[in-house]
């Protein structure tokens, strides 16, 4: 095969094969893992491997080039290999994974304004898939063409939303499009942190002699193409959409192009390791005036010296017992933690809140008005037929039925207190009548009269406790 010079250019449009890298390491091959890769392709190109390191000699009649998560570097001579191929027309494909790859992937992506992040894409909350690593997004479309270009039947609505296609992004990292030439597909969605973050990005080249343009296509994910994953969700549509980009090409919408919906990326803290630190009392109390300033000098670094005047004696006694010394190690201090472990909270406790005060069950009016008024509402409230609930509520409103017992307040019991009440009132007015000025009186006859009195009274208190029992037998 001739040796291709700079001077003439190539046609990789013509191409008919589509190679799959397998010279890095990878873990993912046609037979374990690229299955429904190679099924999906076959329909379009001819599927072949690539186990030797990349160069244009092993491109010949290749349309487009897959490099599925390279476990070791490329080589200098390959990453001008690969862009060349683009130059020329070709197509290709770089997945990636989580934690970011290699330097020499992001050295080969940079020339076309795409990062690979060292991170990962988690779900915020739970839906259909147990890992949190295994994200669900649901609007993670972020150029509405990809949508059209998939063929799904979606309604006006969603196109303007551009909101029409849901795939799993597992075990998969973000990127960073730091050019206006590389223009951002799909993102991470709402739900996955970090938010709204690229995970797809597609490049276009400038033509070339011949007119014809490369195409490349970032994806921060290789397990979303994997045998597992590829038909779940809409994954199968979006590869075949990413395939048909890099064939023919289509269009892109050039709003979305030029203003994606991305958030910033944002870092957080090491939780985990944050968690396993000593944590120290930041209180700031008064300081003892028998303490020194210097704190320095309250440090006892006896506890942690290291002294060596043991050594020649142990060497000696190797000597003695004819035995080689051992190599030194070093002991791993074991320290005991002032605090026990923590387990830090996934999701922070719900707690029920209360209710808001029934204000709105309450009459004021009715509340803070006199006892008089209130036995005037009651008597306007009732009919004859209510007698024994006027009777209960009339006690509660004087205070009868606060001398008796729960299960005491009858209306029985009511009445005969309100009597009992009554009759001690009266017999009290009587009892001051008769405590006049007793001068000029004969004491004998007044004696007399006092007596006279009682005996009424007692009249008086027959006549009561006969009406009582007239008031039973009603």
């Amino acid at each position: 095969m001739p040796p291709y010079s700079d001077d003439k250019a190539i046609d990789r449009s013509i191409g008919r094969k589509v190679l799959i890298d397998q010279s890095k390491q990878q873990q993912i091959s046609l037979i374990s893992g690229f299955r429904g890769v190679a099924r999906h392709l076959k329909s379009v190109l001819t599927v072949e491997i690539n186990t030797e390191p990349i160069s244009l000699s092993g491109l010949d009649d290749v349309r487009m080039l897959i490099i599925p998560q390279p476990k070791s570097a490329l080589g200098t001579g390959e990453i001008e290999t690969i862009w060349k191929f683009v130059e020329e027309g070709g197509a290709l494909m770089i997945l990636s994974g989580e934690g970011g790859e290699r330097q020499s992937l992001n050295e080969l992506v940079a020339k076309y304004g795409i990062v690979v992040n060292k991170d990962s894409v988690i779900r915020t909350v739970f839906l259909k898939y147990f890992d949190p690593k295994e994200a669900l997004v649901a609007n993670g479309v972020v150029n509405r063409s990809i949508a059209a270009a998939a063929k799904k039947n979606v309604s006006t609505e969603q196109k303007q939303n551009s909101q029409s296609l849901s795939f799993i992004y597992p075990f998969g990292s973000t990127l960073t499009v730091t050019n206006r030439s590389s223009t951002i597909v799909l993102s991470s969605g709402s739900t996955s942190f970090p938010t709204s973050r690229p995970v797809a990005a597609f490049h276009e080249t400038k033509p070339n002699e011949l007119n014809k343009q490369g195409r490349v296509c970032v994806v921060g994910s290789v397990s979303m193409f994997h045998d597992t994953y590829i038909d779940k969700e809409e994954n199968g549509k979006i590869f075949d959409t990413i395939v048909d980009y890099l064939i023919n090409g289509f269009d892109l919408n050039t709003i979305d192009a030029a203003e994606p919906e991305i958030h910033d990326y944002i870092n957080i803290p090491d939780h985990i390791h944050m968690s396993q630190q000593i944590k120290v009392c930041m209180y700031e109390g008064e300081l003892d005036s028998a303490v020194s300033s210097d704190f320095m000098k309250i440090l006892d670094n006896s506890l942690n010296s290291v002294s060596l005047k043991h050594w020649p004696m142990t060497l000696r006694l190797y000597e003695a017992l004819s035995l080689s010394p051992p190599p030194l190690t070093i002991v791993e201090p074991q320290f005991d933690l002032p605090m026990p472990p923590f387990t830090p909270a996934v999701f922070p406790p719900l707690f029920q809140e209360l209710p808001m005060p029934t204000l709105e069950l309450f009459d004021l009016d009715e509340l803070f008005s006199s006892p008089e008024t209130q036995l005037s509402q009651l008597a306007n409230r009732s009919e004859e037929t209510d007698l024994s609930f006027f009777i209960e509520k009339a006690g509660e409103i004087t205070g009868l039925s606060s001398e008796l017992s729960r299960n005491d307040r009858t209306p029985k019991r009511i009445m005969e207190l309100a009597l009992n009440k009554l009759m001690m009132f009266k017999r009290s007015m009587m009892d001051g009548e008769l405590d006049v000025d007793m001068s000029g009186f004969d004491v004998q006859e007044d004696h007399h009269n006092l007596e006279q009195n009682y005996l009424g009274n007692d009249e008086m208190d027959d006549q009561l406790f006969s009406d009582i029992d007239e008031f039973d037998d009603l």
